[in-house]
């Protein structure tokens, strides 16, 4: 047995949580074998429950984007636990949140926390329909936007991931109030406008697809998706919970010149505590309660630990201002790939931007759902596992994001680049 400790953990998982973990794609379905169990992380490191020491490329989905226990966060953390863990009132840090996030996302003029990035997403959502008085929904296939019942449909993440894209028991009715169009594809969206006049509440997408894969907008696309959104009187909602201050301090939104009527956020914003926001026009978010007729609550929403997380990882990143190191990081870790699989004489892409990527063992270039799911997800497995037993944890799937940290820099991605092609050389 290579991770008896975890074994042993994860047996006894089984038997009180179901499938052994609490969040699906951890119990390593897509690509077979048993998930290990981490003990302690810190920089570019996971420490698991049997001792081994990994490459983490994961990145606990996005919030890690300083390290694993970044001093700084650490110390935020420990001075706020010092004067209690939760008030169930209004904070002083949630007004500092507050004014950084606007500061750094032109779009948003109010903002209102949460607990989650499904929390975010379905708010965002019930604003949007409050605000217009529509029902209709816009979403695109493989575009995970959380697990609430409007949502969950033609999802990626894990839902993808283990073969089921819609889930039991969300009512028929709900999922008929959702229309699901491909993305990157300006005619479909338009079609779906015309078939719909004056019913469609929103669209809602990630600007920049992170959870059936890494796949960018292609040119133009998302300012079609303004321009639509505009001229029908819909609410244009990007959920960047993943790319949000990843993909730049500003998001994909500012890299792209978009702006969307509400943006959704989560991920770095919690510092690795539990996060979600949401924010945009002051007109749209004036009609929340209690100023307004759409309802929406949290007695955790704006916690104090996890706000002093936030902010005090935010405030890295105004200082460091890391990006472009971050997308030299990425660019290392794609150029080993794609010169290790021309090598071999593998197909495969590697969509990158950034800190974020993703690797799709096609011939296909991956623009939408349709065409990720043409890559060998099997090939995949295989290389994750080589990856895995020679020290490099990627996500485990071939359907989601592998993410980088400025903790890669220097030897952790020298010799990830070195497993990595290694890996591809064995298949």
């Amino acid at each position: 047995m290579l991770n008896p400790i975890s074994d042993s953990l994860f047996a006894r998982a089984k038997q009180l949580i179901p499938g052994g973990v609490n969040s699906p794609v951890r119990a390593f379905r897509s690509v077979g074998g048993a998930p290990f169990f981490v003990k302690a992380a810190h920089g570019a490191t996971l420490i698991t429950a049997d001792d081994r020491e990994l490459i983490d490329f994961v990145c606990t989905w996005g919030p890690a984007i300083h390290g694993h226990n970044h001093p700084r966060i650490r110390a935020a953390i420990a001075t706020a636990l010092e004067s209690g863990t939760s008030f169930g009132t209004p904070n002083p840090y949630e007004v500092e949140m507050a004014e950084l996030i606007v500061r750094l996302v032109p779009s948003i003029r109010k903002v209102r926390m949460c607990n989650s990035g499904t929390e975010a997403t379905m708010s965002a959502v019930r604003l949007a329909r409050g605000f217009t008085g529509r029902d209709k929904l816009i979403k695109f296939s493989g575009c995970y936007h959380g697990h609430s019942d409007s949502l969950l449909i033609k999802a990626g993440s894990g839902a993808l991931t283990h073969g089921h894209p819609d889930s039991a028991g969300i009512p028929a009715a709900f999922a008929q109030e959702t229309i699901v169009l491909p993305f990157n594809d300006p005619a479909a969206l338009d079609a779906a406008f015309a078939a719909n006049p004056g019913k469609i509440a929103g669209v809602i997408v990630e600007p920049y697809m992170g959870n059936v894969g890494f796949i960018r907008a292609e040119p133009g696309y998302l300012l079609h998706l303004r321009a639509a959104c505009t001229a029908h009187g819909a609410v244009l909602i990007f959920d960047e919970v993943m790319t949000g201050f990843r993909i730049s301090a500003g998001g994909v939104q500012a890299v792209e010149k978009i702006e969307p009527d509400l943006t959704c956020l989560g991920k770095i914003i919690g510092g690795g505590l539990p996060v979600g926001a949401f924010g945009g026009r002051a007109d749209i978010m004036d009609q929340l309660a209690p100023l307004g007729p759409v309802y929406q609550a949290g007695t955790l929403s704006g916690n104090p630990l996890a706000m002093a997380a936030g902010i005090a990882g935010l405030r890295l990143l105004e200082e460091q201002d890391p990006y472009a190191r971050l997308d030299r990081l990425g660019s290392q870790l794609r150029d080993a790939v794609l010169s290790a699989a021309r090598a071999k004489g593998l197909p495969v892409q590697v969509p990158q931007f950034g800190s974020m990527l993703s690797i799709f063992f096609t011939s296909t270039p991956v623009r939408d759902y349709a065409t990720a799911l043409q890559a060998d997800a099997k090939l995949f497995a295989r290389f994750f596992h080589a990856c895995l037993r020679d020290g490099v944890y990627l996500p485990p799937s071939a359907y989601e994001t592998v993410f980088l940290s400025t903790a890669h820099e220097g030897s952790a991605i020298a010799r990830a680049c070195e497993v990595m092609t290694g890996a591809i050389k064995e298949l």
